[in-house]
């Protein structure tokens, strides 16, 4: 791929959710050409090894921590638009409209049907995430509850601040999604990995991770319906914005605060 170097603003946060650090941060892209003036931006994902899951067994579903080993990868800079969506299926399910606000009300066919779409007009095999790469791409190396550290505030990350987080108190509930990559990203240059909408992963469910792949593949099982999602949303509380949290809803189900990004494998 031909990809270019850019630039972002990198903050880490305390336990009460404020800036103590900012640095700058850099990655690659490449520009993926949807037509009619609308672009794809993919972000280069280094390979590497993580811990997987939540060390601390805050929720069965997070447990037990396991190591992954995974290979470069790209990943989409943003969530999907509705501008690409609709560049794509010439359809906009969204609750919320405006182009470059992410796509949602979308189930997990349809984000699977829109990368099959997207692989056939490219030439190239876009897919949704595995859980194991999503995890690994929004921790891009911490090991803090968040990417940006033990803590966030609703001016970093757009979650239902009603419900506070720590030492964290009632913050802002915006009540609705925010257009892409108007809050900070992570150290990857991936935005809004914690928050705004929920992101479809390929996985099937499972309850925890006692067999779970220790590599970029998918879990799959025989007969599940339910699929993963991750990263929370503006309709939830920070704890479900967690780097480790995750959720499940079935493969048919479509909400206003679920949508998705891609990633494309590199052979």
């Amino acid at each position: 791929m031909d990809t270019k170097p850019f630039s972002f603003n990198l903050v880490t946060t305390n336990k009460r959710g404020e800036i103590i650090s900012t640095t700058l941060g850099y990655a690659r892209s490449f520009i993926q050409d949807l037509g009619n003036g609308v672009n794809l931006e993919m972000v280069q994902i280094p390979g590497g090894k993580y811990l997987m899951g939540s060390r601390d067994e805050r929720c069965d579903w997070e447990f037990p921590e396991h190591e992954v080993i995974l290979p470069n990868f790209f990943m989409s800079k943003y969530p999907v638009t509705q501008e690409q969506y609709k560049a794509i299926t010439g359809a906009n399910p969204s609750m919320f409209k405006g182009d470059q606000l992410p796509v949602e009300n979308v189930s997990w066919n349809n984000a699977v049907s829109f990368c099959e779409e997207l692989a056939i007009k490219t030439g190239k095999s876009y897919t949704l995430p595995s859980e194991t790469q999503w995890e690994y791409a929004c921790r891009a190396g911490t090991g803090t509850a968040f990417y940006f550290g033990d803590s966030i505030n609703s001016d970093l990350v757009n979650y239902n601040g009603n419900y506070s987080y720590g030492l964290v108190h009632k913050q802002n509930f915006r009540q609705k999604t925010v257009p892409v990559g108007s809050l900070m990203p992570n150290a990857y240059g991936l935005y809004d990995m914690h928050g705004n909408v929920y992101e479809w992963c390929l996985d099937d469910w499972h309850s925890n991770y006692n067999g779970a792949p220790d590599n970029q593949n998918p879990w799959f099982s025989r007969t599940s319906r339910w699929k993963v999602v991750r990263g929370g949303s503006w309709n939830t509380s920070p704890q479900d914005c967690r780097s480790t949290s995750r959720s499940l809803h079935m493969a048919d189900s479509a909400y206003g605060d679920i949508g998705f990004r891609l990633v494309l494998n590199v052979s």
